[in-house]
């Protein structure tokens, strides 16, 4: 396939960012720690049991800093050259992309139809492409909208495709007016008649959300009568098919609409359970060798995002039979996410230059062979099958065990493990097959989601997938473009927010007591042993709970006439610890082009997540392993984004960056912090018990009332919630739990 001419120059390079300076820090910072810690265990006799729980928050701090450490020390990412591809191969392989989603009211039809459209337009041969939605909710509005957008993408492709547009979802594209363009130009035109189409388009989306009756009209949606989105039978439908595809512009790929099989006593798996029947359906209709895995509200900013990941794929110099996925930085568009843009730059490449990053469940391209189980030692060194994998893998009766009774199904596994190019079928001869793999019993007593495909037990699906592809020996690839890649949507408002937070951090835990568990063997299997350390790394959820005592301490101390923090030279090493710590983390949001306010309110968000969703997490998990509940999957709520019917430019929204409250119990914590440091600070100001402040090898109190001062400019949003009023003040139920508590803390401190 690809040029072998060693003259030519390479795909891709790998790129060290090592800095020794930095590593001086982050040793700085350990010294630090660890020498505050010696110094409360020498003195331990000497203080009461403040100093004790200081001790232990402390030490699971310094823990935690010296796994992030250890993932920093070498980061790398991957540049790819896309534009020197086409010299070098001659005929790019087939990439299949998936595109999941669950529900129409919390991820609305427009938005998959905007991440769809995306996908299709991008710089890649259309014959080559293959888009598969996965609609878990079992909707005809969504099956519409998509036929609907087939009919646009006739459009927007060429379009796309013919003037070089960099931006391909339309709702992005749509929002400002063109400039520097002669009116009545041919582009001109094209750009009105576009627009007009995309307006319709939408148009018609919504006034099917308003009207599900306007969807009885249609024959084609006979499959969706007396269906509910937890009882039905498999649904595929091809919706667009590129026949007899050569490649041209003006083509669009093929558009394949699935909802699997449901029923309410059968165990579904979620996200996971819909990403392995993409799997096989795609593997039965076109079995492309990559498979693209996009969420449904993150649409491809670069219109070269598959030609980036087909570079590190077949670039002979980085050994690529070892790459199992090609991992994207992913990034926002319409929240304030510049904290998890810098943990995941950060991180992300520090993590790349171990065995690889780590797959964060979109924006991520596959190797379709990995995902059925192969590891590298299956594999010769030109990437054919081996000798001894061959006779494991390609026995029929195996083969059937490990995925499924269908003839179909086993012949597209031969196929792809073979690396033999999938026949040019019609997709519609493959219909019957896709709706038996789609059964609910298909997967049972096979090795679907156990060592194939998408792995189960646990809803961080992501993660768990990832540790398992990283135990059998694979890497992957990490790319951080200029332009990014992806670009996606937030939950909109604190409580979607922190309710996603809640179960990422779930997932995280269960992982740490499933088979794939980082704590399991950690130093046997093919995982590099800096690399299950950034596995282990999601136990930073379970900090919440020293993060939380922390928070409270200082207050304590101000109640109970106890003292904190340590006097003379080991003040100024502590002080010293904090001060480092904030620039550095200042330094590294600088660095990204992101302002001060950003960090601070950075700051702000880890703390009241660390202190409410991961806390909660911790119940979550508690609860399944004592058999009280199971965890739960939560959709969290998408927004619509502003399409160009509204005449509204790119700016954030007004209230974007306020802080909403609602009556979970997500906000009981983060208010008791404030209710408990405003009494300490109250009885600290006022004078009460002053003649008493003697602390012996203490402080005098000023130091207490200084962190107390401090928390409180980090849960600022929750003091202000407090004179606020609507969806913007603390709810009475709330501010009546957190005082009931406050009180109790209070009268039991002093």
């Amino acid at each position: 396939m690809a040029d072998s001419s060693l003259s030519l120059p390479p795909l891709c390079e790998r790129i060290s960012y090592a800095n020794y300076f930095l590593r001086a820090v982050y040793l700085t910072i350990l010294g630090l720690f660890f020498s505050l810690l010696s110094h409360r265990i020498r003195h331990m006799s000497e203080y009461d049991t403040v100093w004790r729980v200081a001790f232990f928050c402390e030490t699971c701090f310094s823990l935690v800093c010296l796994l992030i450490t250890c993932l920093k020390w070498s980061p790398a990412d991957t540049k790819p050259f896309p534009d020197r591809l086409d010299e070098r191969v001659h005929d790019l392989p087939s990439v299949d992309m998936f595109v999941p989603t669950a529900d129409p009211v919390r991820e609305p039809p427009i938005m998959v139809v905007d991440t769809v459209l995306s996908l299709l337009a991008v710089n890649y041969p259309a014959n080559r492409l293959a888009c598969y939605v996965s609609d878990d909710g079992c909707s005809p509005l969504t099956y519409f909208s998509l036929k609907e957008a087939s009919k646009f993408a006739k459009i927007w492709v060429p379009f796309c495709k013919k003037y070089n547009i960099r931006v391909r979802a339309p709702f992005r594209y749509f929002l400002n007016p063109i400039s520097d363009v002669t009116e009545g130009s041919e582009f001109s035109k094209d750009w009105e008649t576009t627009k007009r189409e995309y307006q319709k388009l939408s148009r018609k989306v919504e006034d099917a959300t308003g009207d599900s009756h306007l969807l009885d009209v249609e024959d084609d949606f006979e499959a969706f009568s007396n269906t509910k989105s937890n009882d039905h039978s498999t649904i595929v439908k091809v919706v667009w098919e590129n026949k007899g595809g050569v490649g041209d512009e003006k083509e669009v790929p093929h558009i394949v609409y699935i909802s699997r099989e449901k029923r309410p006593n059968y165990l579904h798996h979620q996200k996971c359970g819909a990403m392995n029947f993409l799997a096989r359906v795609s593997g039965l209709m076109t079995n492309a060798p990559y498979i693209l895995n996009v969420d449904c509200d993150m649409y491809a900013n670069d219109a070269d995002v598959v030609r980036q990941a087909i570079c590190i794929f077949l670039e002979k110099s980085l050994n690529p039979k070892h790459c199992a996925f090609v991992q994207f930085l992913q990034e926002f568009y319409d929240s304030n996410t510049s904290q998890i843009v810098v943990l995941q730059s950060y991180l992300g490449r520090g993590i790349a230059g171990i065995q690889g990053p780590i797959y964060i469940g979109s924006g991520c391209v596959h190797t379709r062979r990995v995902m059925y189980g192969l590891s590298p030692d299956d594999l010769e060194g030109d990437g054919s099958l081996s000798l001894v994998a061959t006779r494991e893998f390609l026995v029929e009766d195996s083969l059937a065990r490990r995925f499924g009774n269908s003839k179909e199904m086993v012949k597209s596994v031969v196929g792809a493990i073979q690396r033999n190019p999938n026949p040019q079928n019609i997709l519609t001869n493959s219909i019957e097959a896709a709706q038996e793999v789609g059964h609910c019993h298909y997967e049972y007593q096979t090795s679907w989601g156990n060592t194939i495909g998408w792995l189960y037990d646990s809803v961080a699906e992501d993660l768990n997938t990832s540790i398992g592809i990283h135990s059998r020996g694979w890497t992957s690839s990490y790319i951080s473009p200029d332009t990014p890649a992806f670009l996606g949507s937030m939950p909109q408002g604190v409580p979607e927010a922190l309710l996603q937070q809640r179960r990422w951090a779930t997932g995280w835990i269960e992982i740490l007591f499933n088979k794939q568990s980082p704590l399991r063997g950690m130093f046997c299997k093919k995982i590099r042993f800096r690399q299950r350390l950034a596995y282990l790394c999601i136990i930073t959820s379970l900090r919440s709970i020293p993060e939380l005592i922390y928070c409270l301490l200082p207050a304590y101390c101000l109640l109970h006439n106890s003292a904190l923090f340590p006097k003379g030279t080991y003040l100024g090493i502590t002080i010293t610890l904090v001060g480092m710590h904030c620039l550095y983390t200042l330094w590294e949001f600088v660095n990204l082009g992101y302002s001060v306010q950003s960090w601070l309110v950075s700051q702000s968000v880890w703390r009241i997540v660390a202190t409410s969703s991961w806390l909660f997490s911790i119940f979550d998990i508690t609860l399944k392993l004592l058999g009280i509940s199971e965890t739960v999957f939560i959709i969290t709520k998408k927004t619509v984004p502003a399409g160009p019917s509204e005449g509204e430019d790119d700016g954030p929204n007004s209230d974007s960056s306020k802080f909403e409250f609602d009556g979970s119990l997500h906000f009981l914590p983060g208010t008791f912090i404030v209710l408990v440091n405003l009494a300490a600070l109250a009885v600290f100001t006022v004078g009460l018990q002053r003649s008493s402040y003697s602390h012996g090898r203490g402080s005098s109190g000023m130091a207490e009332a200084c962190v107390c001062v401090l928390v409180m400019m980090l849960f600022f949003p929750f003091l202000k919630g407090l004179f606020e009023k609507g969806k913007y003040g603390i709810p009475l139920s709330t501010l009546s739990k957190a005082g009931f508590l406050a009180v109790l803390f209070v009268v039991f401190s002093v």
